[in-house]
């Protein structure tokens, strides 16, 4: 008789399970309508959140305080969150129409509303991975928070602690703090998140704003404050969301608004009959690429390409940038700003209007119908579905579009190799479910070998949000026979719609091509290389201008 074999479940499997219940969780509070984050209904996300303790979020499971991982949150949340008790997540619901000013955090495009002192509105356009990461990022500062309480609040009585006292004066100090009073309170803060006086002064000022140089002691109080609240008086925090929102949700709503948006574009400018390609990247390295090197040819003075595009990418290079911009819109460009509410700018290059000898491709070849550029802003997860989904629909309901390619170009967090990497993959894995689409990818490594930038290939697993990565999640996925080379949040999706659209709808040719390309804007299985450890900077401008042209050259049939 064979000896029955101790399974043990791996750490990679515990994740795992935490991730799918974190999706049923939040799919469960959304058909319900609202809940209580630190009440019984929110205790399953907690519970899954801090089982899965994600690298971004750092410190989660532990006493103290995580600071990279807040401000990583705080940059993604609307200005003032941390003081409302009350936060509301609404569809477009006519706030634009009213007195309130939206709020838009620097690191995410969404509308947020500012109501009254304690209710924040939250307006979700791009589907339910904006759920999912705003859920995510809420309940992770709702665990702080409660750190915060568990460390200036006394058990007898409800007193607080010294140090919450000197907290409070320096906050509701109207002037601005001076550098002996602003250390003073940092000392009193470190006592209060178990941290170092060293680990804030580090990194305090990427909290603050020139209104608010201060703001870091403001965020920490009123989360301090609302989670007292919520154990002393019982005022237990809530989020909502709008029926209209449970309504339209799933619908295409928005994504078939932006849609017709450009058919229609195309139907003006008599281009629906001209082959077309859809390139998913940003406003400026398709553009820059082609029209740069010209526009500003007398500012440039034979500096290499390279040099324009990272002179152009610089924060205050606003007048280079609107030069080529002009230049552009007087040579095939059409700008097509937002109105759908996807948050996701469109150009389209008409290639007939454009003389190539002028441009950085002056061996473009074209057949007899020149092309049309079809170029959309990046799409936030289960976005990208929705929104190729309808692009790639018949005009009219009779009107096939001729798509000869769908390229998607963006940032990924890589699993070998470091920033600024290049990732080619041949295939999409859906996180939680195995589900996978593999695919001919129309760009090689071959084709970036020689420009001093690594590059890797193989599989890539698209991921429910990034604020849901773990080491040994994405460990296992690296070195098993999956051998995942890195994780992004679109690349299943815009697939999904590809497939149904050429494959079984028929909408599109069924030989159109395809090309993946990511550039790796961080390693997850790196300790200090997380997205929370900071941006790019300058080294995304190569591999970001080395893949559009890579991806224009084969448009043009540059050999």
């Amino acid at each position: 008789m064979k000896e029955t074999k101790n399974l043990m479940i791996t750490r990679a499997q515990e994740s795992s399970a935490a991730i799918e219940k974190l999706y049923i969780t939040m799919r469960h509070l959304f058909n319900r309508g609202f809940y209580k984050p630190m009440g019984i209904s929110g205790d399953s996300l907690r519970e899954a959140l801090l089982a899965l303790r994600p690298e971004i979020y750092g410190h989660i499971a532990d006493e103290k305080a995580e600071l990279k991982g807040l401000l990583y949150v705080i940059e993604r949340l609307p200005l003032g969150i941390e003081e409302c008790r009350f936060i509301n997540l609404t569809s477009h619901e006519g706030y634009g129409k009213s007195h309130f000013k939206a709020i838009i955090p620097p690191k995410r495009r969404r509308n947020c509303y500012r109501i009254d002192d304690d209710l924040m509105h939250i307006e979700i356009t791009r589907g339910r991975s904006d759920i999912y990461d705003i859920l995510t990022h809420l309940t992770f500062i709702f665990i702080e928070s409660h750190k915060i309480r568990r460390r200036v609040l006394m058990e007898e009585g409800g007193e607080v602690s010294s140090d919450w006292a000197k907290l409070e004066k320096a906050v509701f100090q109207k002037k601005k703090l001076s550098l002996i009073e602003r250390e003073k309170t940092i000392s009193h803060t470190a006592n209060i998140l178990g941290r170092t006086f060293e680990d804030i002064s580090d990194i305090y000022d990427a909290f603050g704003t020139d209104e608010a140089p201060d703001r870091f002691l403001h965020i920490v109080y009123w989360l301090g404050k609302l989670a007292i609240e919520e154990v002393s008086e019982n005022n237990k925090r809530t989020i909502t969301f709008s029926p209209i929102l449970r309504e339209r949700l799933g619908h295409h709503i928005h994504g078939d608004i932006w849609a017709t948006q450009i058919k229609e574009v195309l139907k003006e400018n008599e281009l629906l009959d001209r082959p077309i390609h859809v390139i998913s990247a940003n406003m400026h390295s398709v553009m820059n690429s082609i029209f740069a090197k010209t526009a500003l040819k007398s500012k440039v003075n034979g500096m290499p390409e390279i040099s324009i595009y990272e002179e152009l990418s610089k924060s205050d290079a606003q007048e280079l940038r609107s030069i080529v911009e002009a230049y552009a819109l007087n040579n095939g460009m059409i700008s097509l700003p937002d109105t759908s509410r996807t948050n996701i700018d469109v150009q389209i290059f008409d290639t007939a209007k454009i003389d190539w000898t002028l441009t950085s491709f002056p061996n473009a070849n074209f057949g007899d119908k020149k092309p049309v550029l079809i170029v959309m802003d990046y799409a936030f997860g289960e976005q990208a579905y929705e929104t190729i989904d309808e692009l790639l629909k018949p005009y009219k309901k009779d009107i096939l579009l001729q798509v000869e390619s769908v390229s998607i170009m963006g940032k990924a967090g890589i699993l070998e190799g470091g920033k600024g990497d290049i990732m080619i993959p041949n295939a999409h894995i859906n996180e939680g479910t195995a589900d996978n689409y593999f695919f001919e990818n129309e760009l090689t490594v071959d084709m970036f070998e020689g420009n001093g930038i690594r590059v890797f290939s193989g599989p890539m697993i698209t991921v429910l949000g990034t604020s849901l990565q773990n080491k040994d999640l994405l460990k296992f996925f690296h070195d098993s026979t999956w051998g995942v080379i890195g994780l992004e949040m679109e690349g299943s999706h815009y697939q999904k719609a590809i497939q149904s659209a050429s494959k079984i709808r028929k909408s599109i040719p069924k030989d159109v091509k395809v090309r993946y390309a990511y550039y790796a804007s961080d390693n997850p299985l790196e300790t200090g290389s997380t997205l929370a450890s900071g941006g790019l900077g300058t080294t995304g401008v190569k591999p970001t201008y080395l893949i559009t042209i890579k991806i224009l050259e084969q448009i043009f049939n540059i050999k």
